[in-house]
């Protein structure tokens, strides 16, 4: 059978991983499949060659005190992806980790595509370059990625983002409501800090001070944390002295049950820069955007960050829709008042979903769903190459 290994590093990778494989089993019920992913892979029968847990890690000096176990991960994968001997290796963003898999798969005459463009864009343009020693083709989720791929002469196909089959907008308010006893007086934010545990250590104190200034002017305020399984536990602790009893939600239709519960409340979200923020537009819940690094990686991040925004909301609607609360101004008093003004004035919540449908209309790709547009270019490279 004609094998396709996919990479993912994280529980996003996972996800986007297991959909592209579902789209590519359904065009060719011959593939087979091997990789390294998490539970959503292994829903698609592709089990991992390792806890991809392991590799949760973000910021210079987290990473670190791992470097070596880190090295080994890497080096399993490789002699398994070269024992193997795939018809495409396909990475899932983690660039940081997947790449490192990619380039001696390439070196062995394996075609690899890689899931997910690299923020080159935004820092470390020069990067670029060595992209075309990794990979053979990149697909793109962002529409103003292409032109920059291939600039630097890096085949890239448009594929659209996966957001916008999430799901995110389609949950049922009733069931998340009687599921948990909320009251009818109870008004839910969703607060979403990250699904790397050190990004939700370093978040949660200062989301939970924010939560307390924002409890005293709405009583009837229900912190709602949709949370990964690696970083559950770490949630749990960080929020036991909340101003309210938070609900943890795991899985996408819980989550999406709590998205829609909170849309019908007239609440809102306190997101992590990232994906989080697309997850928000797509359910119409206004938010604020906030993150803070580690101040050395801060410092460096500062000198190579080329983009005026961080929320992907904003650099696609080309102005500041959502508030982002980035580093110093990522501070509980800063964070209440951005999340408050939404909540108490419905004309700024309205201002913020005019710009959630202009971002998510550049989203969409020229036609299918994203992952049938992910499986008809990686199935190009494995036709390309005779894999038939």
């Amino acid at each position: 059978m004609t094998l396709v290994y996919v990479v993912a590093g994280e529980a996003s990778g996972d996800v986007l991983g297991a959909r592209l494989i579902a789209a590519l089993r359904a065009r060719r019920p011959d593939l087979d499949f091997a990789g390294i992913g998490g539970p959503r892979m292994a829903e698609q029968g592709v089990p991992s060659l390792f806890d991809y847990r392991e590799l949760a890690l973000m910021g210079l000096l987290e990473v670190l005190p791992k470097i070596f176990r880190l090295k080994r991960l890497i080096a399993d994968a490789v002699a398994d992806v070269a024992k193997r001997r795939p018809a495409v290796l396909v990475t899932v963003d983690s660039p940081g980790f997947t790449l490192r898999v990619a380039r001696p798969a390439k070196a062995l005459g394996i075609p690899v595509v890689h899931y997910v463009a690299p923020q080159v864009w935004a820092w470390r343009p020069g990067r670029v370059v060595k992209l075309k020693e990794e990979v053979d083709r990149i697909l793109c989720l962002l529409p103003f990625e292409p032109i920059f791929f291939e600039l630097a002469g890096v085949p890239v196909t448009f594929v659209g983002h996966p957001v916008l089959e999430s799901g995110a907008d389609h949950g049922d308010a009733a069931r998340f409501r009687a599921v948990h006893g909320l009251g009818a007086e109870e008004r839910p934010v969703i607060v979403m800090p990250g699904s790397r545990r050190m990004e939700a250590q370093r978040l949660l104190p200062i989301f939970g001070g924010a939560l307390r200034l924002v409890a005293q002017q709405l009583p009837g305020l229900r912190p709602v944390l949709p949370v990964a399984p690696i970083v559950a536990e770490a949630v749990r602790a960080a929020a036991a002295d909340w101003p309210a009893a938070p609900i943890l939600v795991e899985g996408n239709e819980a989550k999406h049950d709590a998205f829609a519960a909170v849309a019908e409340s007239h609440g809102a979200g306190l997101i992590k820069s990232g994906t989080s923020s697309l997850e928000m537009a797509v359910a119409g819940i206004p938010h604020v955007v906030a993150y803070r690094l580690n101040p050395i990686t801060a410092a460096i991040a500062k000198r190579l960050v080329k983009v005026p925004h961080a929320s992907l909301v904003n650099l696609l609607a080309e102005r500041e829709v959502v508030p982002e609360r980035i580093q110093g101004p990522c501070n509980p008093e800063s964070l209440a008042e951005a999340l408050l003004r939404p909540m108490l004035d419905p004309a700024v919540a309205a201002a913020q979903r005019v710009g959630f449908g202009e971002a998510l209309a550049k989203l969409r790709a020229p036609e299918g769903l994203p992952s049938e547009a992910a499986a008809i270019a990686v199935l190009g490279i494995v036709e390309e190459r005779g894999g038939q």
